[in-house]
């Protein structure tokens, strides 16, 4: 099977390139020139071909990067990965976020009743879901929790914000900011989604100094070296139906 990894940024990709890298001493992959803006980087696993796109920041981003590698290869799967927010107290710093969903958090419209999501208004999904086996099977062999991320296009910052996030999506588990974007590409092609979360920092109070990036860094590579035989066997299996 050959998937495509999309992160928003250099030190994410690079993180999911060292998880899937059988051995220390293997080379560094070349970056294959997409486009002016994006590259890719390949790395091939039995089973599995894999290439991570640095997509950039935000749900606009995440999209037209994902749209331009999948309009111009074949893929099986694509994969939304990187760091994020998590919900505490169900995902603390530094463990992991396998999405059951991947939602649109504020995609909508504010009335004085409160938050109405795109869908509710008529206007389309704010919703996708990732296969349901492959999903638990990931969150299992990564030791994640199995829960909704949040895509936002605004971090958010303030205790309000949390409790108002947290009101409307009882179960999430992260938030981040390129998931929703990469699942509308995904979609687009009539192609299966995942996403995967590292958790530097608690959704609330925006406090830098209590950030722990390398730590989900760590994390996201010890992942994705779970994650890629949970791959390769998932499309085994569904290339043979």
């Amino acid at each position: 099977m050959r998937a495509l990894v999309v992160t928003a940024v250099t030190a994410e990709a690079d993180s999911v390139v060292a998880g899937l890298t059988p051995h220390p001493d293997t080379p560094a992959p070349e970056p294959r020139v997409l486009t002016q803006a994006h590259a890719l980087l390949r790395r091939d696993l039995p089973g599995l071909a894999v290439d991570v796109l640095v997509g950039g920041v935000g749900p606009a981003a995440a999209a037209a990067g994902a749209a331009t590698a999948l309009a111009r290869a074949e893929y099986g799967l694509v994969i939304s990965a990187g760091i994020g927010g998590g919900f505490p107290p169900a995902a603390p710093v530094g463990s992991l976020v396998v999405a059951d969903a991947i939602v649109a958090a504020d995609l909508g419209a504010e009335t004085d009743e409160g938050f109405v999501g795109v869908h509710a208004l008529g206007f389309g999904t704010d919703v996708h879901l990732p296969p349901a086996e492959l999903a638990a099977s990931a969150a299992e062999a990564t030791g994640a929790l199995l829960a909704p991320v949040l895509t936002v296009s605004t971090v958010t910052g303030t205790a309000a914000r949390a409790a108002e996030l947290a009101a409307r999506h009882p179960l999430a588990g992260a938030e981040a900011m390129e998931g929703f974007g990469v699942a509308e590409a995904a979609a687009a092609h009539g192609l299966p989604v995942l996403e995967i979360r590292a958790v530097s920092n608690a959704v609330g109070p925006r406090d830098r100094a209590a950030w722990r990036i390398g730590d989900a860094l760590a994390a996201l590579t010890a992942g994705f070296r779970a994650l890629g035989p949970v791959l390769a066997n998932w499309g085994e299996r569904h290339a043979q139906r």
